[in-house]
């Protein structure tokens, strides 16, 4: 296997930082000096590294022009987040099917999927593993009619508390406005639940409180925040704004454009 030339640069830079660290403070003897020296190994500063840049961002997040700019990208990212929940609601989800008590119904399982235009929820019985299109589900929610969304021991068939705690937590209901009864989900997982439940409450106007929002969030703000600030790479970012200047006690110029 050959080194390229880039492989020289990052050997060239790792010596220069054992060496420095070696000698820093300066050792008594050449052997203190060499054994220094053989605990800096290339792992050991690639380690020293990578900690050095986890404090120095975790130091920089808090500095006030950067939480400026994280206060001012996180509704960008909060848009694209809630997009992503409602194209995860319009490719649609295969829920088991229970029952009104919250009894779990032995392979019986329905489909659910929201329109393209965000204003109706389509669902009907399917079979396992199938994907029906809106025209193949013979049942319609406008969205209009959702009143709330209720969680867990919330749902009304989950009321009862010797439903098991797995079941409850992916269980989220409906509530309509009108006289029909709820809807009832119980979600296949708990990455599902949380993106239906943000879904429902972006179409309700509501804020996405979720575990996976929270995280996307973190993720996401952290990269752009990064991608914006390539430019100011190896640039001290300051704690506070520079001073403004005092303002000019004269203000009579004169230029002369002969």
């Amino acid at each position: 296997m050959r080194a390229t030339t880039e492989d020289f640069a990052k050997v060239f830079s790792v010596v220069q930082e054992q060496i420095a660290r070696a000698t820093d403070p300066p050792p008594a003897t050449l052997d203190k000096f060499k054994s220094k020296l053989a605990t800096l190994t290339y792992s050991e500063i690639m380690n020293l590294w990578q900690q050095e840049q986890s404090t120095r961002e975790e130091w920089e997040s808090q500095a006030k022009p950067i939480v400026e700019l994280r206060e001012r990208v996180t509704p960008e990212i909060l848009d694209l987040i809630r997009q992503q929940r409602l194209q995860f609601l319009h490719d649609g989800t295969l829920f088991t099917k229970y029952s009104a008590k919250g009894h779990r119904i032995k392979d019986k399982f329905w489909y659910c999927r929201l329109s393209a235009n965000q204003k109706v929820l389509h669902y009907g019985d399917c079979e396992e593993n199938a994907v029906p299109s809106i025209e193949d589900l013979p049942h319609k929610l406008a969205v209009v009619e959702i009143r709330s969304l209720v969680t867990g021991r919330e749902c009304p068939y989950m009321k009862d508390t010797r439903k098991a705690r797995s079941t409850a937590s992916l269980a989220f209901s409906l509530i309509l406005d009108s006289e029909q009864d709820p809807l009832n989900f119980v979600a296949p997982n708990e990455k599902v639940f949380d993106y239906w439940t943000d879904g429902i409450n972006a179409l309700l106007g509501k804020t996405m409180t979720s575990k996976e929002t929270k995280n996307d969030l973190e993720i996401l703000l952290s990269m752009e925040v990064k991608l914006r600030l390539l430019n100011t790479e190896g640039v001290d970012i300051p704690e506070n704004p520079p001073p403004i200047p005092k303002e000019l006690t004269n203000f009579d110029f004169c230029y002369d454009f002969k």
